[in-house]
């Protein structure tokens, strides 16, 4: 096992699984403190890197793209102090944070893990149900639903209309947006024949965001729903109707088995637990 304890945080690697506990140092940002552990199978990863600085280096990891939900939703727009897949390293602790890197790049070697897009989440996203209020108004999602309430800074036009329940079912895309300088950002749900160029502002399916410190929290909502919605490059599935109920079936379990997983890799099941219902769901296929 391979570990590295700094004040940005601690990261563990067991050989199958990579554990990210965000530190309590007054410059880890809230969203990496809101997220909390995270597990990352070994089989997310496409790379490690560590880059030597004066006063102190950073580890970065790169996830396979497609794999992560929060981020997709996000864009690559996460700044250094939210992004959890950083970690900022003492000096003195160089040594340590080479040999962490060698163990996981030696890892990925021996499992012979492609650094290609995946067609599937391999990480489960935020826990929900959950809500953040920032901006204009305050968003929340339980899973099969949005809602979006608005607060006394929103405009008029966009709030007359009351608080808004978006069905997932209903929701196309999501999308989250930093603000940057001048430039207000957002959390932006499209619709299903709902399509609109209106600006945040007085969008009813958005949330704006000024710049403040819960701003980046709103990221969450975004991975949340992001990890429910149709993996973008996921093969197209045969409709229902020209499946047999076998096939049905079968798609289903594959499904579960998928779930169980990714729940076992998240410390949400133990060892024995995740045999126990894996199989179950065998005798079912």
């Amino acid at each position: 096992m391979a570990e590295i304890i700094q004040r940005d945080g601690t990261w563990t690697f067991d050989g199958d699984a990579l554990r990210l506990v965000p530190g309590r140092d007054k410059n880890v940002g809230v969203l990496r403190k809101s997220l909390g552990e995270l597990a990352l199978p070994l089989g997310a990863l496409a790379g490690i890197s560590f880059e030597h600085g004066k006063k102190s280096g950073r580890l970065r990891l790169r996830l396979r793209d497609g794999a992560d939900p929060l981020l997709h939703a996000t864009g690559g727009r996460l700044t250094d102090s939210s992004d959890p897949y950083q970690l900022t390293v003492e000096s003195d602790r160089y040594g340590v944070a080479e040999y962490f890197v060698d163990e996981i790049r030696n890892a990925l070697l021996l499992d012979e893990v492609p650094a290609t897009a995946v067609d599937r989440y391999l990480l489960p996203g935020p826990a929900v149900p959950l809500s953040v209020s920032a901006g204009d108004g305050t968003a929340s999602f339980d899973g099969e639903r949005v809602r979006l309430e608005w607060n006394w800074k929103t405009e008029e036009a966009k709030s007359a209309a009351g608080a808004r329940t978006l069905a997932l079912a209903d929701i196309q895309a999501v999308e989250w947006q930093p603000s940057v300088g001048l430039e207000n950002g957002h959390l932006r749900f499209t619709v299903r024949g709902a399509p609109t160029k209106a600006p945040p502002k007085y969008d009813p399916n958005a949330v704006e965001l000024w710049g403040f410190k819960k701003d980046p929290l709103m990221a969450l909502v975004a991975a949340a729903v992001q990890a429910r919605l149709p993996h973008p490059s996921a093969p197209a599935e045969v409709p229902a109707a020209r499946l047999t109920p076998t096939e049905v079936d079968h798609d289903a379990l594959l499904r579960r088995l998928r779930e169980l997983g990714a729940l076992r890799d998240a410390g949400v099941l133990t060892d024995e637990e995740f045999t126990l219902a894996k199989q179950a769901i065998l005798r079912g296929m």
